[in-house]
């Protein structure tokens, strides 16, 4: 075999105080050959962009390589001058960061931007850098590069944006690009077509590609070879195909337990209890042992040394070990969800041609002179207990949709009635009095909670503006809350900058549950999170559906969580809903062009899947200006004639299925 491009020995970096140091990676061994991809996997925390600003050596200022080797293409990183390292960074070395919004300078045009780095890495000058500049947004599929290239970030939508980071990256003609989950916050249209852009320049370029990522659907797409990484060591390596055959260590068997589906539907997904250990201790024995159930007596005591088990995988676990491990392996308890449905002749929450249309202002008079559609006559019910899932691209108007219902956004027109009530006619104390039994989940739990309010306080403000209760009252129902979604009491006297990802969004769902709603808006409340993660969160609004009869309404774009969680499905597309029914229906048989496209791009964690991809060109069309007949036809590969001259109405299709598309409509 060849050298590898990319050889790490022993790298060792470290943050913060030189006496009381954070190992952020802890001896990591790890190669990269020409024209392969390596995906590197695990938890946040567990050190794997740590371990690319190291050989990119872009560390924050607290922190520094304190021993290892790293080799690219005969040469040592960390030798070089920072003069020198300036051309293998961005030249023979790309970067792709994770969120190409703050990676972008908001104040400089697309074309300038990726003109810096031609000409720092191409030295090219003149026009020559302008028709390569070009070159390069053609090459990553970004339309009308011109026009594009004197527009600015914000004029993008993130999938553009996403392409315009790996232009910049590809400027100088890497031998490895690093993509840290370059696809997190994507669609999984759009996610779909940056992996498929990163094969072709891979094939076309014959560069290595190393994929930073959390999400095993993509590594068994994408990736030849992957390491998992843990607590700032690799534990596991191995080619895709033998991982997903048989992962080895312990770790690595819980994250595909933790993956939600549908044949999961009635049971808990399988979690990994704690969390990442702190990386400022010397560790005696294995980092895995608090979260292992398949741990013994010398997980504590011995530290797992590196095992080769075969040419293909090796593993770092004292189950592998010259004397293998007795393992106390612990059974899960019943993890089977019984449970039954309280029906009701009338929804919960029914929504009725519900619009939503900003006006759009010009001049001096601030003249109206058209309207943004964002939600364009939308139908929904929901019924007690029930689950409706609602998913579509970004910008489709879903979350809109959500605080539409909650008056958060006044309605242009229709109607949305909870209980008998119509909620676009309360103002004043009766809508405030209502909003108590209809909460939200947000997104983002750090940006949602004011950072100088304490949890509990934060917990208890929707009770004290609710008047529920007095302050003992209070304050043990927010203590009854932080058990009731698995943290301590304790908690409440703490910062929400004190906790993890999915710690801070269990406060929000505590928040949310604090004034006893019977709806709760959950918007993509998961797509930022750990698979681990993200199945506690699964687990826990599962649970407290059951004991507390809740209803959700579950907006977010992971087809697997649909799958898992969801009773129903709305499909979205440009402010209205083309197809919707029950999840088996929608999902097994879908019938909408546009839903077939979606489902279609999940990537699947199995490397023998052969899924065909339908390929949506183009991006969604602006709801300032609609296309005239059915809003999909544009980018529909099934379109007619008549898709451009009139909307279709809605059909009925056996099961419940109902879907607007002029293929489904009697006398097409």
């Amino acid at each position: 075999m060849t050298d590898p491009l990319l050889k790490i020995e022993n790298l060792q970096t470290q943050l913060g105080d030189e006496q009381d140091p954070v190992r952020v990676v802890d001896g990591l061994d790890l190669a990269i050959h020409r024209g392969e991809t390596f995906a590197l996997l695990g938890e946040s925390g567990c050190g794997k962009s740590m371990t690319a600003l190291s050989m990119m050596r872009l560390l924050p200022p607290s922190g520094r390589v304190v021993e290892g080797d790293i080799e690219f293409g005969g040469t040592d990183l960390l030798w070089l001058s920072e003069q020198e390292m300036r051309q293998v960074r961005g030249g023979r070395m790309g970067m792709i960061f994770q969120e190409p919004m703050t990676s972008l300078n908001p104040v400089l045009k697309i074309g300038d931007q990726i003109a810096e780095a031609v000409r720092l890495h191409d030295r090219l000058r003149g026009s020559r850098v302008t028709k390569r500049v070009l070159e390069l947004l053609d090459s990553v599929g970004i339309p009308d590069p011109v026009r594009r290239a004197r527009e600015y970030p914000h004029q993008l939508s993130g999938g553009m944006k996403q392409r315009v980071m790996i232009a910049m990256a590809l400027a100088g003609r890497p031998e490895l690009l690093i993509a840290d989950e370059p696809t997190t916050a994507l669609d999984v249209t759009i996610q779909a077509q940056v992996l498929n852009l990163l094969k072709d320049l891979q094939r076309d370029s014959g560069m290595a590609v190393l994929l930073i990522t959390h999400d095993l659907g993509i590594v068994a797409e994408t990736a030849d070879r992957l390491a998992v990484m843990y607590a700032g060591q690799i534990v596991e390596t191995s080619d895709v195909s033998t991982f997903f055959q048989g992962p080895k260590h312990p770790y690595s068997r819980k994250l595909f337990e933790s993956l939600p589906d549908s044949n999961k539907r009635d049971e808990k997904l399988a979690v990994i209890k704690g969390f990442v250990p702190s990386l400022k201790q010397q560790f005696t024995g294995c980092r895995f042992l608090q979260r292992c159930e398949e741990s013994g007596d010398r997980c504590s005591r011995e530290v797992p040394e590196w095992r080769q088990l075969n040419r293909r995988q090796g593993v770092r676990c004292l189950l592998y070990a010259e004397k293998p491990l007795v393992s106390k392996a612990k059974q899960d308890p019943q993890t089977t969800l019984h449970r039954t449905r309280k029906t009701s002749a009338d929804p919960l929450l029914s929504v009725i041609d519900l619009k939503v249309h900003f006006p759009i202002h010009k001049g001096v008079l601030r003249r109206v002179v058209g309207h943004v559609r964002a939600v364009d006559g939308v139908d929904l019910q929901i019924p007690k207990g029930h689950t409706l899932a609602l998913v579509g691209e970004s910008g489709c108007g879903k979350t809109t949709v959500g605080k539409a219902i909650l008056q958060l956004l006044k309605p242009t027109a229709g109607s949305a009635r909870f209980e008998g009530d119509e909620l676009t006619r309360l103002r004043g104390a009766a809508l405030r009095k209502r909003r108590a039994d209809m909460q939200i989940i947000f997104q983002d739990p750090m940006s949602s909670m004011n950072p100088r309010m304490l949890v509990g306080d934060i917990i208890a403000e929707g009770m004290q503006a609710q008047k529920m209760g007095t302050k003992p009252q209070q304050a043990w129902r927010v203590n009854q809350l932080l058990q009731q979604v698995g943290l301590s009491e304790e908690a409440a006297g703490r910062y929400p900058h004190e906790f993890s990802g999915g710690q801070r969004q269990r406060i929000c769902v505590a928040r949310a549950l604090a004034v006893q709603p019977k709806l709760i808006i959950c918007d993509e409340p998961t797509s930022a999170l750990d698979v681990s993660v993200q199945a506690q969160i699964l687990n826990l609004l599962k649970e407290l559906q059951h004991e507390l009869d809740l209803s959700y309404l579950f907006i977010t774009h992971n087809i697997s969580v649909v799958s898992y969680l969801a009773d129903e499905v709305a499909v979205m597309y440009l402010g209205r809903i083309v197809e919707q029914g029950r999840v088996e229906s929608v999902l097994n048989s879908p019938a909408h062009p546009y839903t077939q496209a979606l489902l279609s791009a999940v990537p699947v964690p199995d490397p023998d899947h052969q899924r065909d991809v339908i390929r949506l060109e183009g991006d969604m069309p602006s709801p300032a200006n609609p296309p005239t007949g059915c809003h999909f036809h544009p980018r529909c590969p099934q379109a007619s004639e008549q898709c451009r001259q009139a909307y279709p109405p809605q059909a009925e299709l056996s099961r419940g299925q109902r879907v607007s598309c002029w293929l489904h409509t009697v006398g097409q």
